[in-house]
């Protein structure tokens, strides 16, 4: 999913894959000037644009284990990065020795969408909302630099930042710091932001006071997991990827498992089914920031002309977009099953309309 961002003080940015790490000696402060930092912290964070922020103790995760099991059984199917690196994942100290704490934040990413028409509305396939805008890695990490760099700056220390493409359990670690809970759509739920939120996270070896975790708000909802086409959510807070459809649409290379197909239903890139139907999503406010405005307002791209592009017309069409990260051949792929799915469901509904009117046997 790209390249694991390091960040280092020279120059403020990485160079692509290099490690890049500078010690720079942290200032001693009593626990009164700790919590003072940590208010500046979240200050200037939300400065940057994050719409949440918390901190988290850099303790190992409480579900490494299960991790691991969810793992040994197969689950990540072939996103083999996940099982890449594990040691990390299960300790954030192996990631960046030393570390004590993780700033977590969040950015709200939702966007109302304009109605497709019921003439067109058969061939449009849908896709995730996250993806609709600038691809959230470049926007969140070059934030996360800001941030770490000012951190060091003001207080010392040594820092490493990271989106969903680092070896950190970033889910875990933003219940911990009070972003929100995981749902049992495995997604992290803030109260009033729901889950249309992307998050990313700085490590620091500065002992900074940690927030307290947030309550789980799923009660005795079931919702998701009634809703999920594939049957993905296999019991609360568990996934199995293999049969979910971001997985298969994004992840899968191959092809696609035929009694798996006609569930895809007319999802183009992702799947938000889990999220649409969450009872916590039903009011939120709306993404602020115009680099993840949707490029395409219905949210949608008709199937039949994304299976005709060329290169030339699928770069510029998803340029700066985390869409790029599923190749043409394989979008084409997509785009023909859910082109299939419509027209499936098309002539199904002929045939019951066909039946309704045949009065031959009356």
């Amino acid at each position: 999913m790209g390249k694991t961002l390091t960040h280092g003080r020279n120059g403020g940015r990485p160079q692509s894959g290099m490690m890049v790490l500078v010690v720079s000696t942290p200032l001693t402060m009593d626990q009164g000037e700790l919590t003072s930092l940590a208010a500046e912290v979240k200050a200037f964070a939300r400065s940057l644009g994050f719409d949440l922020v918390g901190i988290a103790p850099a303790h190992a995760p409480l579900h490494a284990d299960y991790f691991r099991q969810w793992l040994a059984a197969g689950r990540h199917g072939e996103m083999t990065y996940l099982a890449n690196r594990s040691d990390e994942r299960a300790d954030p100290d192996k990631y960046l020795p030393g570390a004590r704490s993780v700033i977590c934040v969040a950015l709200n990413y939702h966007s109302p969408l304009e109605p497709v028409s019921d003439a067109d509305r058969p061939y449009h396939g849908r896709v995730a909302r996250y993806a609709l805008g600038d691809d959230y890695h470049e926007i969140i990490k070059h934030r996360l630099y800001d941030l770490a760099d000012w951190l060091r700056e003001r207080a010392g220390g040594q820092t490493r930042c990271g989106v969903d493409t680092v070896p950190v359990m970033e889910r875990e670690l933003a219940a911990r710091a009070g972003i929100g809970w995981v749902g049992k759509n495995t997604c992290v739920i803030h109260p009033d932001a729901g889950s249309w939120i992307l998050l990313g996270e700085v490590l620091t070896t500065l002992e900074l006071p940690a927030d307290a975790p947030m309550t789980d708000h799923c009660g005795t909802c079931t919702r998701c997991l009634d809703a999920c086409p594939t049957g993905a959510l296999t019991g609360p807070y568990e996934l199995d990827a293999t049969r979910c459809i971001s997985y298969l649409t994004i992840e899968h290379r191959g092809e696609i498992a035929p009694d798996l197909r006609p569930q895809i239903g007319d999802w183009l890139y992702g799947c938000d089914v889990c999220q649409d139907v969450c009872p916590h999503n039903a009011r939120v406010p709306s993404a602020t920031d115009p680099a993840l405005k949707p490029r395409f307002p219905t949210g949608t791209l008709d199937v039949r002309q994304v299976e005709s592009w060329t290169e030339g017309e699928y770069r510029p069409a998803l340029r700066r977009s985390a869409m790029k990260r599923v190749k043409l051949p394989q979008l084409k792929r997509i785009a023909a099953i859910v082109r299939e799915n419509a027209e499936g469901a098309s002539a199904q509904t002929v045939d019951i309309v066909r039946k309704s009117t045949d009065t031959s046997q009356v």
